[in-house]
Formats: structure tokens, C-alpha cells, sequence
């Protein structure tokens, strides 16, 4: 029989998420960069043809040798060399028809040009697909004494356009490395740390022994709860017997009996009861009263017991019960704690734990579920690892968790297990 994989261990999912999450940041960084590259490069490259148009069309040479009929052989020299000083692609010189009187292939001078001639004198840039293909370009008009004798266009392909981005790339790639390799140290220092907390246990191997130690912290609290007040009865009982006072000893024992069985009944009456939520249920009364808490639980009869492993099962209603005392215990009067398990239509089991304190804060109504946070002051009571280990069971479980206000509600839908 062939072996299952073993699960990757949390230190090493760590690692993968953080790396993973590293490169694309990367990557979008890098194609920003890109992006920002190609933007400033087209609006240096209009601002670069708008300069030298400008500039070449207020020559007092050009504006008087356009009109020449020997233009070209005086205003291509001059062409030429902006171009090449300019580290342009074209330098085109005209008349007011359009008609090229330069050109850096010599078989266009003569030819109509082709781009947007403005139907006034004014300065245009655009971009336009001419003899030398797709680029962008400036024509500003030859004025004397106000009059337009002439054009002047400047202009850089884009594949001109697209070699000054490439020159970039470099510089680019190498911020992209460096944060590459920043974050990929910090996924191994993250790795690292983990594993010595953790060794290579799995995740949910983790989530398990958190869970185990919640419910054991929980279920613990409540036994001793109970413990305590079972022991207090029973001494005020006997010292009532050594006092010869028979019938109150009767009743104080005979009320903790009826306070017990009453929830005891609740619990065998289920189809499918889970002992270990009874047992806890039983403490937590216990440790309601000792806080001067009201405590009302019901359980429906026909309530289905959960798909949760009795760990999960006491974390997760231990830790709701214990918020709802301590949200009771220091709100106002009356204080009290209620729980209900109920059947809902499809079978599933729904848990709702109520309680009378001062409510959440619409803005923690979130953040109350993540690790870490908690509206409890630090120290053994602050731990801020209940509730987020709640969510965790539940969601794991495919199950929901909301809370509601008037009074504070904890609703909890879990699928039943199949009976």
C-alpha cells in the first residue's frame, strides 16, 4: 500500500507564502517601473520635439531661406545636424502646402507630408504613422511679420522611444533582484524562527495542540469551578449537621443536586450527546455563579452533535462561554449568561451564546477573531487566542460563525455528524 506524503510543515508553508508573496510583489513592482518608464519617455520625447520644432522654426535662416528655391540646399545641412546634435529621428522642413523641403532620405524631399497639418498656425504634437513608421511629432509654423511661410517637424519613432525604456531595463532589474533577494531572506529568517518554535510539525498539527491546550485550560477552569463550589456546599452542610441544624443541611444539598440534574437531564435527554460538552457546560455553570452570573442553558432534546472531535467541541464553547462571563461579570445589572443548543432545518446544530455585558464595538466586530487581539487587558486574561481559534475550528469545520446585538449573541452553525 502506497504511503501518503507527509504534510509540509507549517515553517516551510511559512516560507513558501512569504517567498510567493515576495515575487509578486516584485513582479508588479517591476512592470510599474516599466510602465513609469514608457510614460516618461513619451512625455520627454514630446517635450524634446516641441523644444527643437519651436526653436528651429524662430531661426531667422530657416525663415528666410524656406521660401529660396534653393531651400533644401541650404536648410538640409541644417537638418542634418539637429537631427544627429539632437539625437533625432527626423527633422522635416516645408513649405505652407505641406511640401517637404528636407528629409533624411533625400527620395521624400519634394512629397507631401504626411502627418496633421493645423488649419491655423499653431503648434501640434501627435503621434502618426509617416515613411519611417509610428512615431511622435511636433510641427510648429515658420511665421515673418505674422505670416506663415513654413512648417517645421521634429520628430522620435517609438521604436527610438522603446530603446531609451530598454537602456532603463537594466537598472530596473536590478532593484527587482536586490528586493527579490531582500525577501527571500526574510522568508528563511521567518522559516528559521518558526522552526525553532515548531520544529517541522505540521500546520494543523499546530492548530490541534493550540486547540488541546485551550480546552484543557477551559474544561480545567470549569472542573475547578465546580470543584470549589461542590466543596464549600459541602462544608457549609456538615458544619450545619455538627450544629444539629438537619433540615438546612438537607436543603443546601438537596438545591446543589437540583441545580446539577437539571442540566445533567438536559444533556442525557440528547439523541446524540456529547458527554465532554456536557461535562464543560456543568463546570461553567459552576464558574458563572462563583462570578455572581446568571446561568440559563438549554439543550434541545433532538440538538445533533457536531462533526467537531470533543477537543474542538470544548474549545470552541469554552472559549465563547468564557467571553460572554467576562463581558457579564464587569457589565451592568443584571448579569447573566445564557446557552442554547438547537437543531436547524438540514440538520445542522446551532449554538448560540448570549450574555448581558456592555456589547462590541461595531469597529472590533472583526478584528475581535484575530490573533493576537483581545479587549481584555494583557496578562492571563488577555490572551487574544480564543476567539481566533474559534473561527478556525468553525471554518475548518465548514461551519459559520455571526454575532448579533440586543442582547450580545454569539451564533454558531456547525454540520451535524451522520448518525
Amino acid at each position: 500500500m502506497a504511503r501518503l506524503p507527509a504534510p509540509a510543515s507549517a515553517a516551510s508553508r511559512v516560507f513558501a507564502t512569504v517567498a510567493a508573496s515576495v515575487v509578486a510583489i516584485v513582479l508588479i513592482l517591476v512592470g510599474v517601473l516599466v510602465v513609469d518608464a514608457q510614460g516618461s519617455e513619451r512625455s520627454e520625447a514630446e517635450e524634446v520635439t516641441r523644444t527643437v520644432a519651436a526653436t528651429l522654426a524662430a531661426l531667422p535662416e530657416v525663415e528666410t531661406a524656406v521660401g529660396d528655391a534653393a531651400a533644401t540646399s541650404s536648410l538640409q545641412p541644417v537638418a542634418e545636424r539637429v537631427t544627429r546634435e539632437s539625437e533625432l529621428d527626423f527633422v522635416v522642413i516645408m513649405t505652407p502646402d505641406g511640401t517637404r523641403v528636407t528629409h533624411p532620405d533625400p527620395a521624400e524631399i519634394g512629397r507631401a507630408y504626411l502627418g496633421t497639418i493645423p488649419a491655423e498656425p499653431a503648434t501640434l504634437t501627435e503621434e502618426f504613422v509617416g515613411t519611417l513608421g509610428p512615431s511622435v511629432r511636433t510641427i510648429a509654423p515658420i511665421l515673418s511679420d505674422g505670416r506663415l511661410v513654413g512648417w517645421v517637424a521634429v520628430g522620435l519613432t517609438l521604436g527610438s522611444i522603446s530603446a531609451e525604456i530598454l537602456s532603463r531595463l537594466p537598472f530596473v532589474a536590478g532593484i527587482a533582484l536586490l528586493l527579490l533577494a531582500a525577501g527571500l531572506v526574510g522568508a528563511v529568517i521567518a522559516r528559521r524562527q518558526l522552526r525553532r518554535v515548531a520544529g517541522d510539525l505540521p500546520a494543523g498539527t499546530i492548530r490541534d495542540a493550540v486547540a488541546s491546550y485551550e480546552s484543557v485550560r477551559t474544561l480545567g477552569e470549569a472542573l475547578r469551578a465546580q470543584t470549589h463550589e461542590h466543596g464549600n456546599r459541602m462544608h457549609t452542610a456538615v458544619s450545619l449537621l455538627e450544629l444539629g441544624r438537619t433540615q438546612e443541611a438537607v436543603e443546601i444539598l438537596t438545591e446543589t443536586s437540583r441545580q446539577s440534574q437539571s442540566l445533567v437531564d438536559q444533556v442525557t435527554a440528547r439523541r446524540d450527546g456529547d458527554p465532554t460538552v456536557g461535562a464543560l457546560l456543568l463546570g461553567k455553570a459552576a464558574q458563572a455563579r462563583e462570578r455572581n452570573v446568571a446561568w440559563d442553558a438549554r439543550i434541545a432534546p433532538d440538538a445533533p452533535r457536531s462533526t467537531l472531535t470533543p477537543i474542538d467541541a470544548v474549545s470552541v464553547v469554552g472559549n465563547l462561554i468564557d467571553n460572554a462571563v467576562d463581558a457579564a461579570a464587569t457589565g451592568p445589572s443584571p448579569r447573566w449568561v445564557r446557552v442554547e443548543f438547537d437543531p436547524v432545518p438540514g440538520g445542522s446544530l446551532r449554538i448560540r451564546v448570549a450574555d448581558s455585558g456592555a456589547g462590541i464595538d461595531p469597529a472590533d466586530r472583526e478584528r475581535i477573531f484575530a490573533h493576537g487581539f483581545s479587549t481584555k487587558p494583557a496578562g492571563a486574561e488577555g490572551r487574544g487566542v480564543g476567539l481566533a481559534l474559534v473561527r478556525a475550528i468553525v471554518d475548518g469545520a465548514g461551519g459559520s460563525i455571526r454575532i448579533t446585538d440586543d442582547p450580545t449573541t454569539f451564533d454558531v452553525v456547525l454540520p451535524a455528524r451522520p448518525r
